[in-house]
């Protein structure tokens, strides 16, 4: 069995300028998984950086409200919402709320530095 703890996952700054902290990656754990799993934060005010990753991507939003921008569409989100994430769509996130944006990250395939363009 294996249980990650947040707290024990070491906080980064990610290639998009989000607050991220990878809870579940098969390169880095001995798991038969497809996809990875990363807690993000984006702090008030803040944009992450837009980017596009060549494979598909889910936000589960935690708390905190924001505008989620994929190619040409703009949704409001807040806790409680997945919002599926197309392979190479130009994507990011802004908070445009009153607390921090907490959201769930799950890239299937797994995340690969190789499969992420930031602009």
């Amino acid at each position: 069995m294996l249980i990650q703890k947040l707290n024990n996952c070491p906080e980064f700054i990610a290639g998009d300028s989000t607050l991220l902290r990878e809870l579940l990656h098969p390169d880095k754990q001995p798991l038969a998984l497809r996809y990875s799993l990363a807690h993000a934060t984006v702090p008030v005010g803040e944009t992450s950086q837009p980017h596009s990753l060549s494979t598909s991507e889910v936000y589960y939003i935690l708390s905190g409200t924001g505008e989620m921008h994929i190619n040409d569409e703009t949704q409001i989100v807040e806790p409680g919402d997945a919002v599926y994430i197309p392979p190479d769509a130009r994507q990011f996130i802004h908070n445009n709320g009153s607390q921090p944006l907490v959201f769930i990250c799950i890239v299937d395939p797994a995340w690969r530095k190789e499969d992420e363009t930031v602009y």
